[in-house]
């Protein structure tokens, strides 16, 4: 019953980590990020920070591995609202 779980997981974690995929590709594309909030970006990266630790804590590999790819895409994005701002 653990893999059935442990494969929900990894179904969650792609799913929820693929669907920011896009508004990385958008952002990098349209080269401007001005519709994110400065406010939802940080909100957003220390709650998957915090997701991350606690998957650490739980030694949960989905929620690790989903979080820290999702880390990696809003650093991403960050740094092109940072670029595209100048």
């Amino acid at each position: 019953m653990d893999a059935v779980f442990t494969s929900l997981g990894y179904v969650a974690g792609v799913l929820t980590t693929g669907a920011f995929l896009p508004q990385v590709l958008h952002t990098y594309r349209v080269k401007s990020a001005g519709d994110l909030s400065w406010k939802m970006l940080i909100c957003f990266s220390i709650g998957v920070l915090f997701w991350f630790i606690y998957g650490v804590y739980l030694h949960s590999w989905p929620m690790i591995l989903a979080n820290s790819i999702t880390l990696t895409l809003q650093g991403f994005i960050i740094s092109m609202k940072i670029r595209y701002e100048r």
